[in-house]
């Protein structure tokens, strides 16, 4: 009972802080790409403040980001890691779903901050267009971060990388750095979220140039280095 009155309260606070937060952005997109990453950061630290000190969930980073632009490939539990990673990684491109980008408003606003819109069909069509938007990545020297994975998955769960993935590594020609994460144990899809620490752990980058199958099991392996080994019983959600 405790954690879903913890998490009610969270919801309520974060999504009546991000409606003004998000239509005052077009203001900020006014006066360029810089002055967007600052107020998306805001709404970041407005995300963490609150887990924090409402959730009780804290982070602890593991690894180095290493400098340089790169194709960050992450693991994807909850919503926690679609604002955090944008931080930690400093204003990336954001491969996101097709449905977000064609949100009245929210989607505008997704584009001026350098969103990559991709159709959950994998279609050649989808992967195409895909690939045309991420090319702006390198005109602008920008990192792209990418869920592979293509949606939250449970604690546990260790779906193949969906197709677009590989296309776009061979498309922007970019080395890749893995990041796997827990925070589905604190922030679960389903149910109320649990006090605890969620686990960032950014991997050695791998070269950019590798065959298809061998990218995909090298990052599928890393991304999920913190699921819990055989044996384990997973948190349900």
């Amino acid at each position: 009972m405790i954690a879903w009155v913890r998490t009610v309260i969270f919801r309520i606070l974060f999504y009546g802080a991000s409606v003004p937060i998000v239509l005052s952005a077009p203001l900020s997109a006014r006066f360029g790409r810089r002055a967007m990453h600052v107020h998306a950061h805001v709404w970041i630290a407005t995300h963490r403040f609150l887990a924090r000190w409402i959730l009780g969930v804290r982070v602890r980073i593991e690894g180095k980001r290493p400098a340089g632009t790169y194709l960050f490939a992450v693991k994807h539990q909850a919503m926690f890691e679609t604002l955090e990673m944008a931080q930690r990684i400093d204003g990336p491109l954001i491969v996101m779903k097709r449905e977000l980008i064609d949100m009245p408003f929210w989607g505008r606003t997704a584009r001026a901050y350098g969103a990559i819109g991709v159709d959950r069909d994998a279609s050649s069509k989808a992967l195409r267009q895909m690939l045309k938007e991420a090319a702006v990545a390198r005109a602008e020297n920008r990192s792209v971060l990418i869920f592979p994975e293509g949606t939250r998955v449970a604690v546990g769960a260790a779906p193949p990388l969906r197709s677009g993935f590989a296309g776009l590594y061979k498309a922007l020609n970019m080395p890749v750095v893995p990041v796997a994460l827990d925070s589905g144990h604190c922030m679960p899809r389903k149910g109320p979220s649990r006090p605890g620490v969620i686990t960032i752990r950014f991997l050695d980058p791998i070269p950019a140039g590798l065959p298809r199958e061998e990218i995909e099991a090298r990052v599928h392996a890393a991304i999920n280095a913190l699921e819990p080994a055989a044996g384990d019983t997973p948190l349900a959600e």
